[in-house]
């Protein structure tokens, strides 16, 4: 079961398209209005195991402020309203697919911040706490940026999302917490690092397929009728990381020594769209399955970007000192929910 897990989450770029697809014919043939029922065991599926590896003593540990500074700077001063802006452009007749697109930028960092930045030898430490601090200010920001930004264009129940915001990270993350400190106390720190904590993340690459299978057999007729709307869709995905890899890179480049800025790169443009995900599906109805392809569709630029951007990191922040070459622990190499990092040289 493990290693069949393994496969799905190293190929998570394919197997995302693949349950995309499914999930379309499925809800073409099929009356799917019943798997709304499973929303809520994949949600908690999705998000809890990612919690169990979010190690939050870091965030109380200090020497990179400028970096967490600029990088939250980022994610809440700069992103969020691009996508609204991006949306209104794109999506001005679909009010619920600009919610996806800004959904899509609200929540930043996942686990994959963490796997990416240290593939391309950057700060670990400083990573770990901006995944800590993004996730942790994003679902609290989340409800208000919603309602102040698509207030006026759909109706908002601030109350509901709140409560969403709850079930789906503050629940899972006080379990998740709860879990990790069992576990460590039973097998050790070393223990649980090398043999438990890596374990997780498969489990919830099983939540996050699902949802995605779910969001698209709710929209898979309404696509049926518009076949050229997925493509549609990427296009304002691939500007708003286009220039968040831009910033944050310039950003990065100016202020920061490489390693911290490397883990801005990551810490930025890396968002937690399983928590954007559950939030579109679980809070919004039958409408929230627009939201969802548009989040849906962004796992796809994501995870190919941020391989991708690995390769220009020398170019762009030169080489790394060899005191910086600390190697992943196997925790740390996949803490998210997204496919995992390539570890080896040339792959």
């Amino acid at each position: 079961m493990w290693k069949f897990l393994g496969t799905i989450t190293k190929h998570l770029t394919i197997a995302i398209p693949a349950m995309m697809a499914a999930g379309f014919l499925f809800g073409v043939i099929f009356d799917s209005s019943f798997l709304k029922g499973f929303i809520i065991p994949f949600t908690f599926l999705m998000v809890y195991p990612m919690m169990v590896n979010l190690n939050i003593q870091k965030v109380f540990e200090g020497g990179d402020l400028k970096a967490q500074v600029l990088t939250q700077v980022i994610n809440f001063g700069i992103i969020p309203f691009l996508a609204y802006f991006v949306g209104l452009i794109f999506f001005k007749s679909d009010p619920y697919m600009a919610l996806g697109l800004l959904l899509a930028g609200l929540v930043p960092t996942s686990g994959m911040t963490i796997s990416w930045t240290g593939f391309a030898k950057g700060n670990l430490e400083a990573a770990v706490k901006m995944t800590v601090i993004g996730l942790a200010l994003g679902s609290v920001a989340t409800p208000f940026y919603v309602k102040f930004l698509m207030g006026a264009s759909i109706e908002i129940n601030f109350i509901k999302v709140m409560q969403q915001i709850v079930i789906i990270v503050f629940i899972p993350m006080i379990a998740g917490f709860l879990t990790r400190k069992f576990l460590v106390k039973k097998y050790g720190q070393k223990g649980f690092k090398e043999n438990i904590g890596p374990k997780f993340p498969a489990i919830s690459t099983l939540g996050v397929i699902g949802i995605v299978f779910i969001a698209m057999a709710l929209k898979a007729r309404g696509i049926a009728a518009s076949p050229g709307l997925p493509a549609y869709i990427l296009v304002p995905l691939l500007i708003i990381y286009s220039f968040n890899y831009v910033l944050s890179s310039v950003v990065g480049k100016l202020f920061l020594s490489r390693g911290d800025a490397i883990a801005l790169v990551y810490g930025s443009v890396m968002r937690n769209l399983s928590i954007a995900l559950a939030v579109a599906i679980n809070a919004f109805g039958k409408e929230g399955a627009s939201a969802a392809l548009v989040v849906a569709l962004a796992y796809i630029i994501q995870v190919q970007s941020a391989a991708w951007y690995v390769k220009f990191t020398d170019k762009i922040f030169g080489l790394p000192e060899p005191q910086m070459q600390a190697p992943l622990s196997s925790s740390d190499r996949f803490v998210g929910n997204e496919e995992k990092a390539p570890i080896q040289e040339g792959r």
